[in-house]
């Protein structure tokens, strides 16, 4: 039997902006998961995490500051079975990367998610796209749950050398279903895509890209420096 499942990622800026326009936003687009980038990673990131999520109508499932950021948030609907949060291989002189994993169910359907957010520099980000599929997958493989979905801020563009080797293994989904705006960046002025979701071709992607249909312009122009990408995909 096949599960409807609505994944947003959204890069929040360490909620230094409008925090009652980002949870308008979060809550028009009606998400199961969450997958958050630059989530409060200082003192009192748990304490925020949860307001945050509860905001959204939501709750923590795995990350924040343990995995450099990365926060992975879930509905009523979702059971967790399994989470694992971890630091990607770090260079000294630039930001530490993290990774956010969680084997989920919906109804009848299982699938892992995994949120990321990759380095600013390009040699960094070509190893870290490997680096994060590697353990996407094979954090899958011990929980048995194959469908995968990649989501976050890549720090790149469709085309480079870390997307495709992302699309090597897994599909693009608003390359497949595009349905919205394409940019994601900036929030105010978008001219490039540098957020996406990515999935496996045993999930079927029935749209993606930026839900122009359910925010509006001004919440998502005062909630954070992008904009939210929404994917609807039948597991």
């Amino acid at each position: 039997m096949e599960e409807t499942i609505r994944v947003l990622t959204y890069n929040v800026r360490s909620l230094r902006d409008d925090r009652a326009a980002l949870a308008r936003v979060v809550r028009s687009c009606a998400p199961d998961v969450v997958c958050v980038q630059e989530s409060p990673r200082f003192f009192g990131w748990r304490r925020a995490a949860r307001t945050m999520a509860a905001s959204f109508g939501l709750k923590v499932v795995a990350g924040g500051a343990d995995a450099s950021g990365n926060l992975l948030l879930a509905g009523p609907n979702v059971t967790v079975e399994d989470t694992e949060v971890l630091y990607l291989e770090h260079r000294r002189g630039y930001h530490l990367r993290g990774l956010a994993l969680a084997a989920l169910k919906i109804g009848g359907g299982r699938f892992t998610v995994a949120g990321t957010h990759l380095s600013m520099n390009l040699e960094q980000r070509v190893y870290q796209a490997g680096e994060v599929l590697g353990h996407l997958e094979g954090f899958a493989e011990r929980n048995q749950t194959k469908p995968l979905i990649l989501a976050g801020d890549f720090n790149s563009h469709p085309g480079s050398v870390e997307w495709n080797i992302i699309t090597d293994r897994l599909a693009d989904a608003w390359m497949l279903a595009p349905f919205g705006a394409e940019f994601t960046s900036t929030g105010k002025n978008p001219y490039q895509r540098l957020d996406a979701v990515f999935v496996s071709r045993d999930i079927q992607v029935e749209r993606a890209g930026v839900p122009t249909d359910l925010v509006s312009p001004a919440d998502t122009a005062l909630a954070t420096d992008h904009l939210p990408v929404l994917a609807v995909l039948r597991i």
